[in-house]
């Protein structure tokens, strides 16, 4: 890994595809309620960002492969530290919507 990789966003695109072909993962929206209201990946779960202390109930198994985004990338990252933080063993982090190219639900 060079320098400018630490500067390099995920695909959010390709997190996407590698989400649907995993059986039984999550998709996390951690930007707010009212922020995945106004548009959100179809079959992702919102759990806001200031409410990840909630997780362990909202997705008991520690196991469970998730996979994060957010506006921009930088909650996503936060997030994903967090769930890791917690014994989440298998979290991506996807980056920002606002570079998703696929359907949005409203």
């Amino acid at each position: 890994m060079g320098f400018f990789d630490l500067f390099k966003s995920p695909d959010i695109n390709q997190g996407i595809s590698r989400f649907q072909s995993v059986k039984g993962a999550v998709l996390l929206d951690v930007r707010t309620r009212g922020e995945y209201a106004q548009g959100h990946i179809p079959k992702s779960r919102n759990l806001p960002l200031q409410e990840l202390h909630k997780a362990p109930s909202a997705i008991p198994g520690r196991d469970t492969p998730l996979f994060v985004y957010c506006l921009s990338g930088a909650r996503s990252r936060q997030a994903v530290s967090q769930l890791q933080e917690m014994g989440y063993t298998d979290v991506t982090n996807l980056g920002g919507i606002q570079k998703y190219q696929g359907k949005v639900v409203r």
